[in-house]
């Protein structure tokens, strides 16, 4: 079954996709996904402060810029596992490297 990681984090301190390539913890988080055969994509994104929220309420559209919530923590990336399990998504997810910066939530993936 596949499951989402949405990955929280701290915005103030973002690295760029490359600084993250270049980390051996993250390395080392891939390479055991990859070895155990449960990546299944994933993206990392632009600040929330780049994107739009947008609701649709009584036929009106309405957009605020930036993201919806105005925590610390904002959405940064997803990546998507192919796992047997929700317990084996959750010990992946406990050692991704942003687990100890932020959080991340794990969120089955329904299936059409």
């Amino acid at each position: 079954m596949e499951y989402a990681l949405v990955i929280f984090h701290d915005e103030a301190g973002q690295l760029s996709p490359a600084e993250i390539d270049e980390q051996p913890q993250h390395r080392a988080w891939l390479e055991e996904v990859r070895r155990r055969g449960a990546f299944a994509g994933g993206r990392r994104l632009h600040s929330g402060r780049s994107g739009r929220t947008v609701r649709s309420r009584t036929g009106r559209t309405l957009v605020t810029d930036g993201p919806f919530s105005e925590a610390r923590e904002q959405v940064g990336g997803f990546v998507l596992l192919d796992c047997a399990d929700l317990d084996e998504a959750v010990e992946l997810a406990a050692l991704h490297p942003f687990a100890t910066l932020g959080a991340i939530e794990v969120r089955p993936v329904w299936t059409l």
